[in-house]
């Protein structure tokens, strides 16, 4: 039988036969909204590590210099289904608290390709981060950029590596290095305020860069 003599009602159930599968195959590729929301919602607890971490950040320490709780040792706590990292700033002295970029101390990140990275926090009062490269770690001379405070709301604010959102304090001293060498050499993360203030931090991700778990 030719295609051009199939009856008006093969037609239409043959018609109907093919939206059925089309409709079968769209949803196969983009899902459902449901499924896609909650596959963006949960992006960043599926990766986790095996022991606590925050977007596979394992290594959130509050060093012991200035009043803090805690005092020192890990900032995470279990939140809901995942982690979180918490410290207090007390008096108005500096504090200090430290992130380490490849879970490790020895370790180290080249951050050259990367834009910048994204942080979700609240803050009661503003604060700094220093990013801190492996043959210029200690001392407070180093280039750092603002971490403003949120008023106690958790906010979700990105911050680029673009060398004139990075400055140095004059209190903390001039840095001697570039921030071009700090960023090809970066071993962690240091978030300093020299005021009281209540801290949280949910998420950390790093654009073109993701650590090992340890």
């Amino acid at each position: 039988m030719r295609i051009g003599s199939i009856s008006g009602r093969a037609k239409t159930a043959f018609a109907r036969t093919l939206a059925a599968f089309i409709s079968v195959l769209a949803l196969s590729l983009v899902g459902s909204p449901g499924v896609a929301q909650a596959a963006d919602s949960g992006a960043g607890r599926g990766c986790e590590c095996a022991t606590p971490s925050i977007d596979r950040f394992q290594q959130w320490l509050a060093s012991g210099e200035g009043t803090t709780v805690p005092a020192t040792g890990s900032l995470l706590v279990r939140e809901g289904r995942g982690h979180v990292a918490k410290i207090d700033f007390v008096n108005a002295e500096w504090h200090v608290f430290v992130v380490w970029l490849g879970n490790k101390f020895e370790a180290q990140a080249d951050l050259t390709r990367s834009s910048g990275f994204w942080m979700t926090y609240s803050a009661t009062d503003d604060l700094y981060v220093q990013l801190r490269p492996a043959s210029q770690w200690s001392g407070g001379d180093k280039w750092l950029t603002l971490v403003p405070s949120t008023r106690g709301k958790v906010v979700r604010k990105f911050f680029p590596f673009t060398p004139d959102k990075w400055t140095w304090l004059p209190e903390l001293g001039k840095p001697s290095h570039t921030f071009a060498s700090a960023l090809s050499e970066a071993r962690g993360f240091v978030f300093v305020g020299k005021t009281a203030n209540k801290l949280k931090f949910e998420g950390l991700r790093i654009d073109r860069y993701q650590p090992p778990c340890v």
